[in-house]
C-alpha cells in the first residue's frame, strides 16, 4: 500500500485546512486509515482514525469538535480527508497518514506516508 498526502501549508489561528491522503495498492489488506501528527522531539500523536466496514471514527482529545475525518472508498484506491477547522498554534506539526487494520479493539498501522507540514501562526 502506498500513501500520498497533500494539503498542508501555513495558516493563521482560527483558519482551516483540508488534508488528503490517497492510498493505492493492496488496500483490501487494510480496514483502517488515520492521521497522526508529530513535532520534532515529541511522540507521535493520534489525531483521527477510521475503522471497520462502516468506517467508524475516533479522534484525539485535543482535536475533537474541530477536526473531521472522512473516508472515500473506490475500486482501486481509498482517500482519507482531514478537515481541520479553528486551527490553533499548538496544531503545528507534521501530519502523517497511515493505513492498517482494526480488530478486537486493536489498531495496527503497517503503512505510513511521508507527511505534510501544517504551520499555524498566532
Amino acid at each position: 500500500v502506498q500513501l500520498s498526502e497533500s494539503g498542508g501549508g501555513s495558516v493563521q489561528a482560527g483558519g482551516s485546512l483540508n488534508l488528503s491522503c490517497v492510498a493505492s495498492g493492496f488496500t483490501l489488506a487494510t480496514n483502517s486509515m488515520g492521521w497522526f501528527r508529530q513535532v520534532s522531539g515529541q511522540e507521535r500523536e493520534m489525531v483521527a482514525r477510521t475503522a471497520g466496514t462502516y468506517s467508524s471514527t475516533n479522534y484525539g482529545r485535543s482535536v475533537k469538535g474541530r477536526f473531521t475525518i472522512t473516508l472515500e472508498k473506490q475500486e482501486n484506491k481509498n482517500t482519507v480527508y482531514l478537515q481541520m477547522n479553528d486551527l490553533k498554534p499548538e496544531d503545528t506539526a507534521r501530519y502523517i497518514c497511515a493505513a492498517g487494520t482494526y480488530g478486537y479493539g486493536q489498531y495496527t498501522y503497517n503503512f505510513w506516508g511521508q507527511g505534510t507540514q501544517v504551520t499555524v501562526s498566532p
